[in-house]
């Protein structure tokens, strides 16, 4: 039907048929909706006017009911079409009234479409592929991958020293951060980042690799009772969990594994711009305030200042 072909199972004397009774129906229906738009009118008495109409609208009704069991006969005669795209209950969005706004029945008929030929152009060339004899097998690449020494990630492992120095370095770089690292279990280093009167971020570090970070507020208690950092629980204000929720997006965006000192410092910097975490407006709505909450989010490149809303 979407390619404009019907399919054998279409009954297409009664399918036509079926056009024509919809034809009728319609002009059925026009005709009573114009005699209740007429009302009693075009007759001389009160009585006649009223017994003209009630007999003119029980003519029409009976019209339309005429037209709706011949409709609903050729109905069952047509036969349903094959189902060339089973969508399943996606079908009912061909029933949406705003189709010309929103039309995601015939995108997915089309996506559906693609999808199926894709899969086919596929299954040829990989028939075309396996037919090619390759000059390796699986077996002597395996036994020359045995042969050759694998590469141990030197950038993995750096001495505590070198890390203590890069550290060192970015905490030199901005005066408004204080940075404290500490080793409590063992060579993983741990910061606690205090930036001005503001924040204060929990690092966990794995040699110079950054695994979680944790975003607090400047008077909240980063420590467990039993005086260690607290790397589990979270900030009991909403601004600042948003905030770890970028600082987290931000790790994923910051990655350089041939050069970590330098995903670091990044890092770092863009976390500096949140020392007007409450001064600085949105760029985009130039409001401070969103929702109760202040811009969060900082642009990776420019770490200007946005709503969670307003950066998309």
């Amino acid at each position: 039907m979407a390619d404009g072909v019907l399919s054998p199972g279409v009954n297409l004397e009664a399918f036509s048929q079926a056009i024509a009774a919809i034809q009728a129906l319609r002009s059925s229906v026009t005709r009573a909706f114009d005699c209740l738009k007429d009302g009693m009118r075009h007759r001389e008495t009160l009585e006649g006017r009223e017994k003209g109409f009630v007999s003119a609208f029980q003519d029409s009704l009976h019209s339309v009911s005429r037209d709706l069991g011949e409709l609903e006969r050729l109905s069952n005669l047509v036969g349903k079409p094959s189902e060339n795209h089973p969508l399943h209950n996606s079908g009912l969005l061909s029933l949406d009234p705003v189709q010309d706004k929103t039309p995601l029945y015939s995108q997915l008929l089309q996506a559906y479409k693609w999808s199926n030929k894709l899969q086919y152009h596929a299954g040829l060339a990989s028939g075309l592929l396996n037919q090619q004899s390759l000059k390796r097998s699986a077996n002597q690449m395996g036994v020359s991958a045995k042969r050759r020494p694998k590469a141990q990630p030197t950038t993995l492992v750096l001495p505590p020293q070198y890390v203590d120095d890069v550290i060192n370095r970015i905490d030199r770089m901005f005066p408004e951060m204080s940075i404290q690292l500490s080793r409590p279990n063992g060579t993983s280093a741990m910061l606690l980042v205090t930036l001005g009167k503001v924040l204060k971020v929990i690092v966990v570090m794995r040699s110079l690799f950054i695994d979680r970070t944790i975003v607090k507020g400047y008077n909240e208690n980063v420590y467990t009772e039993d005086g260690k950092l607290d790397i589990w629980s979270k900030s009991n204000y909403q601004v600042f969990q948003k905030v770890t929720d970028h600082a987290t997006t931000a790790l994923l965006h910051y990655q350089l594994p041939q050069m970590p000192d330098v995903v670091v410092r990044s890092f770092m910097t863009w976390l500096r711009s949140y020392i007007k975490l409450f001064q600085a407006p949105c760029q985009r709505c130039g409001k401070f305030l969103q929702d109760g909450l202040p811009p969060t989010w900082r642009d990776f490149r420019t770490l200007e200042a946005f709503h969670d809303t307003c950066r998309q």
